[in-house]
């Protein structure tokens, strides 16, 4: 092996770019989670570190955080369950696998790591399967434009998610296909549904692509067809013997546009797209920008190279069709979980492309690759994706939102500060961006829910109440979410303080712990008091 290496520079040139990868995005998602940037989606990291911790418990994909979005929750105003089962939201098995890497370091932390270490090595998987076709050269350029792109640095700085494990799948299954070991191909089809309930579009895909191109017409339709059965077998069943929410929730939130808002399982919602072919194409077209900007994104580190490469189309047109018609926000986010979906799509096909039009590879365009890339990097970078450059790039120049690392690490140390007065096995409801450090726990709720019922099947108050106020009175001039939060806090707080069923117990720069039943201390009330006057003229803001 060494010898190999000796012989060959760009294995080191790669090897290289991976560690760098791995060291420099490591570094930024712990550095993010442990100063507790708030993100978008910072509470999927409590959920999946829940579920994980539950796991190691034997209490497999049970999650209070997972229940407060059940439509039980939501909808019928029940009381979050600890004993709640998250398969009936998504169903991702895969997450099994990882769970004895997990035991090894039970902790949020340990899932922000082993998201990076999982890209990392989809990287290396795809300069073995761009070796297959090309020299290492162009290979390692593809991999490189793999690592320097947006669509990759920034869902893998994001909190922990399950679609994480998509390239390295996909990937894999290609490589396989690519060597003949079937075997390994269809172990990594069956892995990859595992993923998610919705990821066997993106293996459909890619049967829809070998079927088409008749490259292995029996595997495509097969992989097609176990596609299909999967994602109708799992949502109209499997999933409904836990919950109703994939119908009452999931289908509607992302397709309800389609189906009137109404509930719908998977099936009802594919009849209605497909009979619906205009309102098909208008979701797909609009919003022309997002739609145009999104795939400049995707397209821009590999030089434009999928946008004319028909096996791109092929292999990642359904996740890309998906992500189209998800009424979701997030969907077209090019730095959010869903772009990874396409992702192994646009880089094969451009590992095919490149295969047919060697003597594109010139020095004259291998500059202009160069230059896209870059451009690919400094435009990530400037982009601050999941707010995790916070502590080098402002969250916002007009207004001024910037907080220096040295405040940052202040108030990190004062949330640490209260955490440790919370008790491992007591119950809490906190902020967001808490919430995933005090998730190795079996009853946790985001504030203001203040209720769970545990395993005895009783409905209990929590024991502990931990709030940010400070992080919400900061971006509140920034983003209307955390404004509007700080004004349903706020009262929440004044309720709970007034009855005396909480009493305050500590209060450090802006951050508050409050313990049920328990005397206020009067030094914090002090503080707070002195604070909650601050706030009063952005309470008095109209909404």
């Amino acid at each position: 092996m060494l010898q190999q290496w000796q012989k060959q520079p760009e294995l080191r040139w790669v090897g290289g770019m991976a560690i760098a990868f791995f060291v420099v995005l490591s570094a930024i998602a712990l550095h993010r989670y442990y100063n507790f940037y708030p993100t978008y989606v910072a509470f999927d990291q409590g959920i999946f570190n829940q579920v994980f911790w539950n796991g190691l418990h034997g209490r497999f994909f049970q999650s209070s955080l997972s229940s407060t979005l059940s439509a039980a929750v939501t909808q019928d105003g029940q009381v979050p369950e600890v004993f709640y089962h998250r398969l009936g939201q998504h169903f991702t098995p895969a997450l099994l696998i990882w769970l004895p890497i997990y035991a090894l370091f039970p902790s949020p932390a340990l899932l922000s790591v082993l998201q990076v270490a999982l890209m990392t090595a989809a990287g290396l998987v795809l300069y073995a399967l761009a070796r297959q076709y090309h020299n290492p050269p162009l290979a390692g350029m593809i991999t490189a434009s793999f690592y320097g792109a947006a669509a990759v640095i920034g869902p893998t700085v994001a909190n922990f998610h399950d679609l994480c494990q998509i390239p390295l799948f996909i990937f894999g299954m290609l490589l396989a296909m690519e060597k003949r070991w079937w075997w390994l191909f269809w172990l990594l089809a069956g892995l990859t549904l595992l993923v998610r309930e919705d990821a066997g579009v993106v293996l459909f895909s890619v049967g829809f692509y070998l079927g088409v191109s008749r490259r292995h017409l029996r595997a495509g339709l097969g992989v097609c067809a176990l596609s299909v059965a999967y994602i109708l077998l799992v949502t109209n069943w499997a999933m409904p013997l836990f919950s109703p929410d994939i119908s009452r929730r999931f289908m509607v939130e992302q397709f309800g546009h389609f189906v009137g808002n109404q509930e719908a399982s998977s099936l009802q919602v594919i009849g209605a797209i497909a009979t619906q072919p205009l309102r098909l194409i208008q979701e797909i077209i609009t919003p022309v920008d997002r739609t145009i900007s999104y795939l400049l994104a995707h397209w821009l580190p590999l030089a434009f190279v999928p946008a004319v490469a028909p096996a791109a189309w092929l292999v990642a047109g359904f996740p890309l069709l998906q992500n189209f018609m998800r009424q979701d926000p997030t969907a077209l986010s090019i730095d959010l979980r869903y772009a990874l979906t396409v992702i192994p799509g646009f880089f094969y096909g451009a590992v095919l492309w490149w295969a047919k039009h060697p003597g594109a590879f010139t020095r004259r365009f291998r500059r202009f690759w160069i230059f896209c890339l870059s451009m690919s990097l400094i435009l990530t970078i400037v982009s601050n994706p999941n707010r995790a450059l916070s502590f080098l790039i402002p969250d916002s120049f007009r207004p001024w939102v910037y907080s220096a690392p040295q405040a940052q690490w202040q108030r990190a140390a004062a949330i640490r500060g209260l955490m440790a007065q919370i008790p491992t096995d007591a119950s809490v409801s906190a902020t967001t961006h808490i919430v995933p450090h005090l998730s190795n726990r079996r009853e946790i709720v985001r504030f203001p829910a203040l209720q769970v019922r545990n395993d005895a099947r009783a409905v209990v108050s929590v024991d502990y109440v931990i709030l940010d106020f400070q992080q919400l009175r900061q971006y509140q001039v920034v983003f209307d979410d955390d404004r509007l939060l700080l004004k349903t806090m706020v009262p929440v707080v004044d309720r709970l303080l007034g009855d005396r069923s909480y009493g305050l117990i500590g209060f450090r720069d802006g951050v508050l712990l409050m313990q049920r039943n328990a005397s206020s201390d009067a030094i914090a009330t002090t503080a707070w008091s002195s604070f909650r006057q601050e706030l009063e003229p952005i309470l008095r803001q109209p909404d």
